[in-house]
């Protein structure tokens, strides 16, 4: 799967990996920013509210398993939704 629209690795980048994990081989760069970040304790992951109400997701693993790709394009209708929502404010 290495280099597939679905998975890719930056082992050149600085932080890779940016997250501790067990397997660096499964570890997924595509989203190093994830795009559910705004779908607050509704985007499924492992996450945490610190400070300011600032979401933490270092604990979360998703965006970079295998499977990434498609759990977050499962979530793009949520995603739409909220983007409506915020349109018509």
């Amino acid at each position: 799967m290495e280099n597939s629209f679905r998975f890719y690795q930056n082992k050149a980048c600085a932080f890779f990996p940016c997250h501790k994990v067990e397997d660096e081989s499964t570890f997924n760069c595509m989203f190093c920013y994830c795009p559910l970040y705004a779908l607050g304790d509704k985007c499924g992951g492992n996450c945490t509210y610190i400070a300011d109400e600032v979401k933490d997701c270092s604990a979360c693993r998703i965006p970079h398993s295998p499977n990434g790709y498609d759990y977050i394009n499962s979530k793009f209708e949520a995603l739409a939704a909220l983007a409506k929502e915020n349109r018509s404010k």
